[in-house]
């Protein structure tokens, strides 16, 4: 079954780049395959979907 896509914005705590994704919704977590900042950060962010 193909799970809906949703828009996320993610945030990076280090340096403040923003990205706008489009990933799936699978059992309450939000896949984007997003990695890392383009800082290095790799743990260190806020993810808030987007509706609308």
């Amino acid at each position: 079954m193909d799970q809906p896509r949703v828009k996320v914005t993610i945030r990076c705590n280090q340096c403040g780049e923003k990205f706008i994704l489009r990933g799936r919704k699978d059992k309450g977590k939000i896949d984007t395959g997003f990695k890392q900042c383009i800082c290095s950060n790799a743990d260190d962010f806020e993810i808030e979907e987007l509706f609308g």
